[in-house]
């Protein structure tokens, strides 16, 4: 069995900045202060991670509590965040996932940075959620390897056997998604496109590099999916 762990933003969608948006709202509406400092980067980042930095800049104390109550504001945003800005599945994501979803030797799963429920708002806005069995999410994790070894720990437990890492490709736009699939002993690929350059994603040594998806059948054979 072959798993394609799967990031969500920048690789599988693009959301117009509704996540962003959702969580500048939340910002002000939970805690009454404007919001100034567009300093904090949101890709490839835990929602944790993003949630503390967001309150520390505003001069906030990010403790466990102050975390929870933006992040309560900001998933009850996110579904009129995304409703207003519309977004897009990235070019070739669905036809990959299709033909993977009817292969017997590949699952399609997620590993990202969103807690559940954002993950579930977005996908379920685009209709793809459905389409992966299980995933690994930022719930109770503050970086993106601890995401990648629960995700493991999660396709164990969905297998109810021991999973070979070399048997899992972690598939992102970001250097931190590289980082995830390295952090487990998978293999790792780069998609350009999100906000980082082909140099850039390079440099981080991935497996296998692709503009984009629109090749699907071809990209899964060469990879020795099908």
């Amino acid at each position: 069995m072959q798993i394609l762990f799967w990031d969500i933003d920048g690789t599988l969608i693009r959301s117009g900045g509704a996540g962003k948006a959702a969580m500048e709202y939340a910002l002000t509406a939970e805690f009454g202060i404007p919001f100034l400092h567009d300093t904090v980067p949101y890709a490839g980042r835990t929602d944790y991670i993003i949630s503390h930095d967001l309150l520390q800049v505003h001069g906030i104390d990010p403790t466990a509590e102050n975390i929870q109550r933006l992040n309560r504001t900001y998933l009850s945003r996110l579904p009129q965040e995304l409703h207003l800005r519309g977004g897009e599945i990235m070019p070739g994501v669905v036809p990959t996932i299709e033909q993977a979803k009817n292969s017997s030797r590949i699952t399609n799963a997620l590993l990202t940075g969103n807690v559940k429920e954002g993950a579930k708002i977005k996908l379920s806005y685009f209709q793809l959620w459905d389409h992966f069995a299980f995933g690994g999410f930022a719930d109770g994790c503050i970086t993106r390897p601890e995401v990648a070894q629960n995700a493991l720990r999660v396709a164990q437990s969905f297998f109810q056997e021991t999973i070979d890492p070399q048997s899992c490709w972690v598939i992102g736009d970001t250097p931190d998604d590289v980082l995830c699939a390295r952090a487990i002993g998978a293999k790792a690929v780069a998609v350009g496109t999100g906000w980082h350059s082909k140099e850039q994603l390079l440099a981080t040594e991935p497996d296998a590099f692709v503009p984009d998806f629109t090749q699907a059948r071809d990209l899964l054979k060469r990879w020795k999916l099908l």
